[in-house]
C-alpha cells in the first residue's frame, strides 16, 4: 500500500502572508492578511500538511507575542514560528532520494504583496 508523503512548507509573513510593514510599525498597524495565501495554507493544512512560519522580526517576547496574536487573529494555520532569521536570501538544502525521482526542495518567490 502506498502512503502519501507529507509535504513541509516553510513560509515567510512580512509580504507573503501580511502586507508588508515596517518593524517599528508593528504595534500601530494592523496585519492585512493576503488573501490568496491565506486560502493556499488553509488548503495545505487540510491536506495534512505542515506549516512553517519563518521571519526576520525579531524573536523578542513582545514581537513573538505580537506575530502569535496576528496569526490567531487572522486565522492564519501554522505548525511551527521560526523568528530572528536573516534578512537576505534564503536557502533550503535537502537530499535526494535514490529510490524516489524528482527534487526534495523546491523554491518560489513571490513579488511582495501579491500573495500565491
Amino acid at each position: 500500500m502506498d502512503t502519501v508523503k507529507k509535504k513541509t512548507y516553510f513560509v515567510d509573513i512580512d509580504g507573503t502572508i501580511f502586507k508588508y510593514r515596517e518593524f517599528d510599525t508593528y504595534l500601530d498597524t494592523p496585519a492585512v492578511a493576503i488573501k490568496s495565501t491565506k486560502q493556499f495554507l488553509q488548503q495545505v493544512r487540510d491536506e495534512g500538511h505542515m506549516i512553517i512560519l519563518t521571519t526576520a522580526r525579531p524573536d523578542t517576547k513582545m514581537m513573538r507575542g505580537q506575530t502569535q496574536y496576528e496569526l490567531i487573529v487572522n486565522n492564519i494555520p501554522y505548525d511551527r514560528l521560526i523568528m530572528g532569521i536573516e534578512r537576505g536570501p534564503r536557502y533550503l538544502i535537502n537530499d535526494l532520494s535514490p529510490k524516489e525521482p524528482g527534487d526534495r526542495a523546491i523554491c518560489y518567490n513571490l513579488v511582495r504583496d501579491e500573495g500565491i
